[in-house]
């Protein structure tokens, strides 16, 4: 589908704002956190894109999953993911954790030293290094653990102002659905919102999410108070607005739609408010975003790291462009800032336009069974801590 439609205004407006605690956000759309890519370079650029092309910022841009034992152990890797730039406001931050005692160190942390205005909770993430440990999307099974980790940030962020969400997905498998139970208990422990990317574990990013999921869980939700965010297969502005109006979710949050294309924020915004939507950029403007994404990169890791940051960046930015196989090697190849300007002057003037630049993309891959701890599902009254599963690296 072309998200400009023939006119480039959606005909209509939506709710444009979204409320998560005290945090009043002009758009109810969040950058999903994605390891290796949702770092401060990327949120800036997405926040500078829709300030041009839009003339404001909005919604939440979620930084990267952040370890909380690693937080708490100030991990110099760790320290260096939870740093904002002066524009990111407000500052928003996910945290993957399997220990209440570790959660509520974590979120004191944050709140004592000023870190960030919002706190989500990683419950969702499906990689079998993480679920085998009991961690990510295991958890929820276990109620009374999950109650315990949500009520700890809860209590650690108390009084401050700053607001806890839970992110989690329908289950660990089409046998053990607990979506229903993660969003009850999570507004019985005080969470301001929950998230819910809606395919199971199970399922992690393949076929088509199931939005009639979200459908019933905002109902499940209704007299809570808490807003319902859905998450899943948000490829084009107006598949925005098609899930909030099938769904009557508040929010939308989007991942591996705005996987080359920053610009996505700048148009499902523009849809929801009835403004006209930005049009697909050219492969010359395309060009410059490339550059500017490699220079921010630059600031935050030096030359030499951003230049290897930004190679698995190109493929998705010439996703669907004309450019030729020898050209998108040499950009998988580039060293030095100064190698990756000169080819992207090849293509600066270029006035063409991408084929299905609103297609699937990021990692899909194939549904499996989900490797968990022996005896995992046996109790899931269970709030033993999984032992060793609080994951060293930030994957997932």
């Amino acid at each position: 589908m072309d998200c400009a439609g023939s006119d480039g205004n959606n005909g209509g407006t939506m709710n444009p704002h979204l409320s998560i605690g005290g945090l009043e956000l002009n758009s109810p759309v969040l950058l999903a956190p994605m390891a290796g890519v949702t770092n401060m370079p990327f949120r800036v650029l997405c926040r500078e894109i829709e300030q041009e092309l839009t003339g404001t910022t909005s919604g939440l841009y979620v930084c990267e999953m952040i370890t909380a034992r690693a937080m708490v152990e100030r991990n110099e890797k760790t320290l260096r993911m939870i740093r904002f730039a002066d524009v990111e406001q407000p500052r928003s931050m996910q945290l993957y954790t399997v220990d209440p005692a570790y959660t509520y160190e974590a979120v004191r942390m944050i709140v004592e030293e000023n870190i960030a205005d919002h706190v989500d909770m990683n419950f969702g993430c499906p990689v079998p290094k993480v679920t085998r440990r009991g961690g990510g999307s295991a958890i929820p099974y276990k109620r009374r653990l999950y109650g315990n980790i949500v009520a700890a940030a809860v209590r650690a962020a108390e009084g401050s102002g700053v607001p806890i969400t839970v992110k989690f997905r329908i289950g660990i498998d089409d046998d053990h659905h607990t979506h229903m139970d993660a969003g009850r208990i999570a507004a019985e422990e005080g969470a301001a919102a929950v998230a819910l990317h809606a395919r199971t574990a199970a399922e992690r990013y393949s076929g088509a999410a199931h939005w009639d999921e979200i459908a019933r869980l905002v109902e499940h939700m209704r007299g809570t108070g808490l807003p319902v965010i859905g998450n899943g297969d948000i490829f084009a502005a107006k598949d925005a607005t098609d899930m909030m109006e099938q769904t009557g979710c508040h929010g939308v949050e989007v991942g591996r739609g705005c996987l080359g294309r920053p610009w996505l924020f700048a148009q499902i915004g523009a849809q929801l408010r009835g403004e006209p939507i930005p049009p697909e950029p050219t492969l010359g403007r395309v060009s410059g975003i490339i550059a500017r994404h490699a220079e921010l990169l630059a600031e935050h890791v030096g030359e030499q790291q951003a230049c290897r940051d930004i190679r698995k960046h190109t493929g998705w930015y010439l996703r669907g462009f004309p450019v030729g196989g020898e050209f998108r090697k040499d950009l998988a190849r580039v060293e030095t800032l100064d190698e990756l300007g000169a080819l992207l002057a090849i293509i600066a003037d270029s006035e063409e336009l991408a084929e299905h630049a609103d297609d699937a993309r990021g990692r899909q891959g194939s549904s499996s069974k989900v490797a968990l701890p022996e005896g995992w599902l046996d109790d899931p009254e269970d709030a033993t801590v999984p032992e060793g599963a609080e994951i060293e690296n930030n994957g997932g």
